[in-house]
């Protein structure tokens, strides 16, 4: 089944469709717009492109998750995707709860306790390292390494 027949069987459920298609002639891509994609993108293509063309067709489609930005650091929640200075960021999946719940409390204390059951969704016994591994991975990773404060007997914030 190539690209064309796959775009018929899915038309009909509504879901956006975006061919990615070493195809690249203007024929191939109207063809594959007027059968019905919502966008088409000849390989090579850079990560950055094929993000920002998901989002416009997730925007279009009234599908754009909630966006939480910092600077030059911006998170899609609902893709999981962060991003700095246009260049996607490699997280774990730990990571990428941390930044999203500091984020979201930005300027705020958090408790060490309480962000790590946000985060692990587990009780906090208060020897483990692992929520300051996290965050220090954070920091390098994203270059916040001022931006993310250590707050003595608390926790952590994140200065915006």
């Amino acid at each position: 089944m190539d690209g064309y027949e796959l775009l018929e069987y899915i038309k009909p459920t509504g879901t956006p469709v975006i061919f990615l298609t070493a195809k690249g002639a203007v024929e191939d891509r109207i063809r594959g717009l007027k059968a019905g994609a919502d966008d088409y993108l000849a390989k090579p293509f850079q990560v950055g492109e094929l993000l920002a063309r998901v989002e416009a067709v997730l925007r279009r489609m009234g599908m754009g998750g909630k966006q939480l930005e910092l600077g030059d650091v911006t998170v899609f929640t609902d893709s999981r995707q962060a991003m700095k200075g246009g260049s996607p960021v490699i997280l774990t999946a730990k990571e990428f709860d941390l930044l999203v719940e500091l984020m979201q409390n930005k300027n705020i204390a958090l408790y060490r306790d309480q962000l790590y059951e946000k985060v692990w969704k587990e009780p906090f016994f208060g020897e483990t390292r692992t929520l300051d591994a996290h965050i220090q991975r954070l920091r390098k990773k994203l270059g916040w390494e001022e931006r993310i404060k250590t707050v003595f007997r608390i926790g952590y914030r994140l200065e915006g």
